[in-house]
């Protein structure tokens, strides 16, 4: 019974996907659809914005998730990930988005193989978000804040990105902030299957023994922001 309850709590979850709303490949219907076949329960549309396209995405997904809620089982949350900004620019963006409709606001952050300011993960810890996106070399400093403040960090399912899940994997380790696994997906064969995230947290240094809890709290907090959002 203890096993059964654990893996229901385990469920899927992905919240930081992209779609033909910014640079992915699939209409949100189709993402959705395929998310479903390969066993997610809950997934966030997160496509890029900046200040030229944060409202139109935002109204845009807003408007896409609600009719796929009402005829799918999966459950789809709109959201964003703040792009390449400023670092000064992160707060007033993230409360944009929330007053849009944001359920999810995700931050791209320093991730080493793009040439993203330096600043922004600290200026995303410090704003009203929910997921820091691949981070890459996460320091002491920032990992101490996304605990505090409960902040998400994410490691990587997306090739590249995923060069600094080991040093996210290390800080989680040692100071305990809230952790997701999420794809970033752009193009169907990106979409995460459960033996496959089981792989990717593994070789990111989670042991064996804690890969479940981390993905049980992450079913936990999709659903927690999913019941914020109605």
């Amino acid at each position: 019974m203890t096993l059964l309850r654990s893996r229901r709590e385990a469920a899927m979850t992905d919240l930081h996907m992209h779609t033909l709303l910014s640079d992915g490949d699939l209409l949100p219907s189709e993402l959705a659809r395929r998310a479903e076949e390969r066993g997610m329960k809950i997934i966030a549309i997160t496509d890029h914005v900046d200040a030229s396209n944060l409202q139109q995405v935002v109204s845009s997904a807003v408007s896409v998730c609600r009719d796929i809620n009402a005829t799918f089982r999966i459950r789809v949350m709109p959201g964003v990930e703040i792009t390449h900004v400023h670092p000064s620019q992160i707060p007033v963006l993230a409360r944009t988005a929330r007053r849009l409709g944001a359920a999810v606001v995700v931050v791209h952050g320093e991730t080493i193989v793009e040439p993203v300011a330096a600043g922004t993960n600290r200026a995303a810890l410090e704003s009203d978000i929910d997921i820091l996106a691949h981070p890459g070399c996460l320091s002491e400093e920032d990992a101490k804040l996304a605990a505090e403040r409960g902040v998400c960090v994410e490691i990587s399912a997306r090739q590249g990105h995923c060069f600094g899940n080991g040093q996210v994997a290390r800080m989680w380790y040692r100071y305990g902030f809230p952790l997701a696994l999420n794809s970033d997906t752009h193009e169907p064969d990106d979409i995460l299957t459960e033996p496959f995230a089981r792989k990717v947290l593994e070789a990111a240094g989670i042991s064996a023994g804690d890969i479940d809890r981390v993905l049980a709290c992450g079913f936990q907090r999709a659903a927690a922001l999913l019941r914020r959002c109605g």
